[in-house]
This record gives structure tokens, sequence and C-alpha cells, in this order.
């Protein structure tokens, strides 16, 4: 028989086994969606540096979250546009051609199934040709106001 006050497994330094505290995350902490643990142990493991302060996944975490809201905000405001209640990778790509910060931030970006911007150059629009406007615009002379008196 173990006598020894640590007989109980897992009690995690608690004298007598009490009950344990709920745990709460750094990203509840921090207030935000995305998972400020995940991203710290992505910075650690990807040797980016040899050490890692305790602010800089949360940092990370908040700055990434804030550009998933923007461009999602602007995709959906796109999905809206063209009458759909999903949003594509057409829309994705639409809300990013047409913001001006990110379209510089993903500049060499390519979207998968996203298409291009419409856009025709207006070289290669039709010339205007209506008989109505050409006639209109020649001078009129002030004989040609008066008709013909019929004798």
């Amino acid at each position: 028989m173990d006598t020894s006050p640590k007989s109980k497994k897992g009690a995690g330094g608690r004298k007598g086994g009490g009950p344990r505290k709920k745990s709460v995350t750094r990203s509840t902490r921090a207030g935000l969606q995305f998972p400020v643990g995940r991203i710290g142990r992505y910075l650690k493991k990807g040797r980016y540096a040899q050490r890692v302060g305790t602010g800089a996944p949360v940092y990370l975490a908040a700055v990434l979250e804030y550009l998933a809201a923007e461009v999602l905000e602007l995709a959906g405001n796109a999905a809206r546009d063209n009458k759909k209640n999903r949003i594509i990778p057409r829309h994705v790509l639409l809300a990013v051609r047409n913001d001006e910060e990110l379209g510089k931030l993903l500049a060499g970006v390519t979207i998968a199934h996203g298409g291009v911007l419409p856009n025709i150059n207006p070289i290669l629009l039709p010339k205007k040709t209506d008989r109505s406007t050409t006639a209109s615009k020649e001078p009129k002379s002030p004989k040609a106001k008066k008709s013909p008196k019929k004798a």
C-alpha cells in the first residue's frame, strides 16, 4: 500500500485533490476568436526566433483575425451585390481587388477561380456614330429657320 500524499493521480499540485478550476484559454482572455496557443506553437516550431515572447502570439492572432474579418465583410458585400447568399472565390477576388489597401497587400497573389476585374479599354469600345447627333451639331443658317410662304 502506498500511503504517500501524492497517491491521487493528476492532482496538479493541489492538496487533497480538490475541485479543479475551469481553464480559461488565452484567446478568451484576449477576447479573440483566433487560437493564441496554436499560433504560439507555430511560432516556436517554425524557428522564426530563438525565443518567443508571451505577447507575440496574442498580437499576431489579433492581426490575423482583423484581416480575416475585413476580407469576409467586403466579400459578403460583393456577394450581396451579386444577389448571392454564399461567398465564392469570385467575391473574395472582387473584394480584395476593389479595396486599395488589401489590393496592395495581396498584389502578387492569385486567387483560384477568382477571375479578373471587369475592365474594357476605352480604345476598344465602338465610336458613337449617330446620324441625329451629327445633324444637330451642324450650324444652322438664319434663312433655314423660316419656312417658305405659299402664294
